[in-house]
């Protein structure tokens, strides 16, 4: 059986750990070989292939992909070297990929070509690689370049992997175009494996579950990467703060007003490196009418809870593809992902996820989308 052959666009911190990490289970790691989905439909993490990757760095284009993933300002080091890892990294338009308070640390090529220059090169590229899923891993708020490299997945015939919250997946016009395409798309905005964003909501289900009124509640978000440093500019936080409030507002039992909930990263503290720190606090009342509240610390290191969905994620696109169905994939969408096409509870996605891939339709979403912005 032939590997899945993966595209990456944008190769800093993300892309480092889910290389890094599919290196460890197809080395045999013992202790990688614990965690993770060991197959979804036939496909287990270590046929993973990276075989296209492209960035602005100007110390990672022309790299080997098994080097530039140890450039700075990358920090993930779970791995010495990984050999065998030689996709070429290829320049990529920076649009507005490249925020004003990372600039100095990305240090983008110099005189970089235009997006309508780099493009034919680019289709050359993952037709040549044969490229068969695209994994988007740009900077938040890099909307005009994420919407180019969603245009090209669509050129190039490729399914996406959208792991940022630049909405694709979950707006009509490009569900639209995926699905006449028929090329599948998870999206939008990646899940941790255990991050702030499922915690929040798993407790906001409870809540609901067990017939508890929730009045108030925030989650706060500080870390030490360039992901946090880039989101001190806060002109490009808006579709984040939209994908992490919408995640917990989807499993509350009533929507809470604006002033009553508050989630969204907050400050940027160099010295976490990728140690994500969360504080959720959750206030309300319960029978018959007495307050409560709980607060939750969470420590966790920010890119292995991305790797750990986003290689679920790629597969889920592969089996689409294999299948030759098209458009947002619904349940696995609402399983990985903060906005998806279509929200669900997690254990209903969960539940519609699985039974997708066993071809039981009777249970799974039939609307080819749900678009949440027109």
């Amino acid at each position: 059986m032939s590997g899945v052959k993966v595209g990456v666009v944008g190769v800093g911190n993300c892309a480092s750990g889910i290389i890094q990490g599919v290196y460890l289970r197809k080395s045999g790691d013992r202790e990688a070989a614990k965690y993770g989905n060991d197959k979804i439909g036939k496909y287990g993490i270590e046929d993973l292939e990276f075989v296209s990757a492209f960035d602005v760095g100007a110390n990672k284009i022309g790299k080997p992909l098994s080097m530039a993933i140890y450039q700075p300002p990358n920090v993930v080091d779970w791995v010495d070297s990984i050999p065998g890892t030689e996709a070429v990294v290829m320049e990529s338009p920076a649009l507005d990929g490249v925020g004003i308070f990372v600039d100095n640390k990305v240090k983008p090529l110099k005189d970089g070509k235009s997006a309508a220059k780099l493009r034919g090169a680019i289709l050359d590229q993952l037709k040549d690689t044969k490229t068969e899923v695209l994994v988007n891993y740009l900077p938040v708020g890099s909307q005009k370049a994420t919407e180019f490299w969603a245009d090209v997945a669509l050129e190039a015939g490729v399914g996406m992997v959208n792991c940022m919250p630049v909405f694709i997946a979950s707006r009509r016009e490009w569900a639209d175009r995926f699905t006449e395409r028929n090329l599948p798309i998870v999206g939008d905005d990646v899940k941790g494996v255990v991050g702030a964003t499922i915690v929040h909501r798993t407790l906001a289900q409870l809540c609901a579950d067990r017939g508890v009124e929730i009045t108030k509640t925030y989650q706060i978000n500080v870390g030490g990467n360039t992901d946090f440093l880039n989101m001190k500019e806060a002109s490009r936080l808006e579709s984040k703060k939209i994908s992490k409030t919408e995640a917990v507002q989807d499993v509350l039992r009533e929507r809470l007003p604006d002033d009553r909930i508050y989630v969204g990263p907050s400050d940027f503290i160099p010295f976490l490196g990728n140690t994500k720190l969360a504080f959720i606090r959750v206030e309300g009342k319960m029978f018959p009418g007495v307050p409560f509240n709980m607060e939750v610390r969470l420590e966790v290191d920010d890119k292995a809870n991305s790797a750990g969905v986003v290689v679920d994620a790629i597969r889920y696109c592969k089996v689409a593809l294999d299948r030759k169905i098209g458009g947002p994939l619904l349940a696995p969408s609402a399983w990985l992902m903060k906005h998806p096409p279509m929200p669900m509870n997690d254990d209903v996605a969960q539940a519609n996820a699985r039974a997708w891939l066993e071809g039981d339709a009777s249970t799974v979403p039939t609307q080819r989308r749900i678009s949440r912005h027109s």
